[in-house]
């Protein structure tokens, strides 16, 4: 880990979440499984800090076949109730349901004709938006998060209000709110301008 480089303050010192900081925050996301994956942890992550649900994030992944949807449907309803006593993942009840919601809103979406990943992206009309951002301008929601959350509760999402949208759409890629004086801020920069739905 590299100490001596500028980076935003949110992710402090933490060797994993600084981790975080530099290779996945804020680059463009268009893998649809990926997306969910996220937005699901996401929505894991409500009342709690991020950093408490990345370092629990393998385990998720195990007890939620990898995040693939079509795998979480098929689990028997016993498994729920198995869930709550597994100690690697947040226990509580709504969050886990709200994986299994998820799956289903995802595969309706997609049984619709309308893929998971055009789906999301078309709330920031298909491409990331760059900011400029100062210390202690990063907003917790916009618009943009608002008419996202609306419409995924709308789909028949759960765990996804607007703060956990924004936070999503600054994770995957929609918006660009590393600090301009971060080091990875050019290199987000440029992979969000070489971004595209279809490559």
């Amino acid at each position: 880990m590299q100490t001596s480089l500028t980076r935003c303050t949110w992710c402090g010192e933490d060797p994993q979440y600084v981790d975080y900081h530099d290779k996945v925050w804020g680059r463009p996301v268009a893998d649809s499984q990926e997306l969910f994956a996220k937005l699901c942890l996401d929505g894991q992550q409500a009342g709690l800090s991020w950093l408490t649900i990345l370092r629990k994030q393998q385990n998720y992944e195990a007890a939620f076949c990898q995040f693939d949807p079509e795998a979480i449907v098929q689990l028997p309803e016993a498994y729920k109730a198995e869930l709550m006593h597994n100690a690697g993942i947040v226990r509580n009840r709504l969050k886990i349901e709200s994986v299994f919601k998820n799956a289903r809103a995802y595969l309706a979406l997609r049984d619709s004709g309308r893929p998971f990943n055009e789906y999301l992206w078309q709330f920031s009309d298909g491409a990331p938006r760059i900011f400029a951002r100062q210390g202690g301008d990063i907003p917790t929601s916009d618009k943009v998060s608002d008419t996202m959350a609306k419409a995924l509760k709308q789909a028949g999402f759960s765990f996804v209000g607007t703060t956990i949208c924004y936070a999503f759409m600054q994770a995957v890629g929609m918006v660009n709110d590393h600090l301009v004086d971060c080091h990875c801020y050019d290199d987000v920069c440029q992979q969000m301008h070489a971004f595209s739905l279809t490559t």
